[in-house]
């Protein structure tokens, strides 16, 4: 069976109410495109999981798809806060979300630990910040080998990874490069994995700080571009600044938020750059 399937089929295919989903990118690659589509198939009853929520997690939050969101930073940056993952958490609307912070070495350490089939990962940090008392999934441990106390993290396997990539070749691997964040972390931890990608090529020609994920590590390829706007996809476009700032316009009030969700992802036409 291909593994190259629109972006629909794939939502419909591998995101289900209730999951655990981890749609990672860190400033850019950022799956917008994907996210759009879980609204529009109005998945509900979410885990999202990423280390940096932006705006793609505020309008899944504002939509109604997220119950619970685990994070290690949130923010639209550059601009201030998010209005909806505000409003949801402090309100309860649409639906009230409850949040499990980390620092952005503990979450990432938690896919490691899922990626290497471990139960936790042990690090140094939480210790001196309210974390380690307001965080569920941290412990401390005792080294066996010395007097030291260190933190543990569970490990984490979501139920679908989903990715932005510049590309992919015809046998099904992917390609990244630039900032790639924890996106293989993420992959590699998950139980299926959805990558979207700005362009499909016979074969690669690896760039500076190139990344190949595998096939075999890969459920679905849906070909997408400008797949990560308004984030920057390197090589492809750069971050359109000016989305960012409008969002804090959009999201501010639930009135303006539903006339976005109505005419740019719900409207025949979808959501275009």
């Amino acid at each position: 069976m291909s593994k190259f399937l629109s972006l629909s089929e794939a939502i419909s295919r591998y995101v289900h109410d209730g999951d655990t989903v981890a749609l990672e990118g860190f400033t850019h690659l950022i799956p917008f495109a994907a996210g759009h589509e879980i609204i529009r198939q109005r998945r509900k009853n979410l885990t999202a999981v990423r280390l940096t929520p932006d705006l793609i997690y505020d309008q899944l939050i504002g939509a109604g798809c997220v119950k619970k969101l685990v994070f290690s930073w949130g923010g639209n940056p550059g601009v201030g806060s998010l209005h909806r993952f505000r409003d949801a958490y402090q309100s309860g609307w649409p639906v009230k979300i409850s949040i499990e912070e980390h620092t952005h070495a503990g979450l990432t350490n938690r896919y490691v630990a899922g990626a290497s089939g471990m139960p936790f990962a042990v690090l140094r940090g939480y210790f001196g910040s309210d974390l380690f008392e307001q965080t569920s999934n941290v412990s401390t441990i005792q080294s066996p080998f010395t007097d030291e106390k260190f933190l543990a993290v569970a490990a984490i396997n979501p139920d679908v990874a989903i990715i932005h990539a510049q590309q992919a070749d015809k046998n099904g691997n992917v390609m990244m490069w630039g900032i790639t964040g924890s996106s293989k972390e993420a992959v590699f931890a998950s139980k299926a994995t959805i990558v979207t990608v700005e362009e499909i090529v016979d074969t690669f020609q690896p760039k500076f700080n190139s990344i190949i994920i595998p096939n075999v590590l890969i459920d679905a390829i849906a070909h997408v571009p400008r797949g990560a706007w308004p984030s920057y996809a390197s090589g492809y476009y750069e971050r359109d600044n000016d989305a960012y700032i409008a969002w804090d316009a959009v999201s501010k009030d639930r009135e303006s938020f539903e006339k976005w969700l109505a005419d740019e992802i719900y409207g025949e036409s979808g959501a275009k750059p």
